[in-house]
């Protein structure tokens, strides 16, 4: 009979903890001084829900900064359509929604890139 209840322990930790990582990589919006990785950092940090309660991370999800990339990371589940609807909050606060875009990065599907409208097709379209 012991043996048979290490497997189920065994097993019932290896599903319980799966970690999901998402970036958000802000590289030209800094550059071009459009937004302050800092305050959007910050933004995250109050914006996200944990357990239903804003602004308690605890031990479960964590944000980190590399120059102009964030990490989300976290042992819960975590949805990467959440980070994306946050990031859509942050850059409409911030007024600046109606240059920039989220989209999922062509290489890695847990990376997310603020990049611009292309502006120049859209105007040569109206032309036509």
């Amino acid at each position: 009979m012991a043996p048979a209840t290490k497997k189920g322990a065994a097993g019932a930790t290896s599903k319980g903890k799966k970690k999901a990582t998402f970036t958000i990589d802000c590289g030209k919006p800094v550059e071009d001084k459009i937004m302050e990785i800092a305050s959007f950092e910050k933004f995250l940090q109050d914006r996200i829900k944990v357990g239903g309660k804003t602004g308690v991370l605890g031990d479960t999800v964590t944000i980190t900064r590399e120059r102009n990339k964030i990490s989300v990371t976290s042992e819960n589940a975590f949805s990467k359509r959440y980070l994306k609807y946050l990031t859509k909050k942050y850059l409409k606060k911030h007024n600046v929604r109606d240059w920039l875009r989220v989209i999922a990065s062509n290489t890695d599907r847990s990376v997310y890139e603020l990049r611009y409208f292309n502006i120049a097709e859209n105007a040569a379209d109206e032309e036509d």
